[in-house]
């Protein structure tokens, strides 16, 4: 009897050791994921249209696309410059700020979320997200 006892109390044991194990898994992986890296993403998309709704080509970092449409950037720690091929005297400032969502870590005090969001850049936001360029 005893020993069936013994055993019952090892698998309780080794069953609780399990869900300890998950749950730590659980908490490391929200710990260590950056909240504004799971929920905004390391790109933003732009809208960028036309005052006359004519096609120019445009770029950004040497990357280059077309406008009016929607343009996705990679999340940085630096402002970014649209400029139109056809007016390159027209520049617009795609200014970076801090995504609102990246102070979810430091309310929560996940330091090491908030590490892997300015890792991944998704601290950051570019405004304006709706951009109407004109070229005369």
């Amino acid at each position: 009897m005893m020993i069936i006892t013994n055993l019952k109390t090892r698998q309780r044991e080794a069953n609780m050791k399990k869900v300890l194990s998950f749950l730590s898994i659980v908490c490391m992986v929200g710990l260590l994921g950056g909240c504004a890296t799971i929920l905004s993403g390391k790109t933003q998309s732009i809208n960028i249209t036309t005052d006359t709704g004519k096609k120019y080509s445009a770029s950004i970092d040497s990357q280059k696309y077309t406008v009016p449409s929607i343009i996705v950037l990679t999340r940085e720690n630096k402002d970014k410059i649209l400029t139109l091929d056809e007016c390159p005297d027209q520049k617009t400032l795609l200014h970076k700020e801090i995504n609102p969502v990246f102070f979810v870590n430091i309310l929560s005090g996940g330091v090491f979320g908030s590490t892997t969001d300015a890792a991944s850049g998704a601290m950051w936001k570019y405004q304006p997200e709706n951009v109407n360029v004109k070229c005369p």
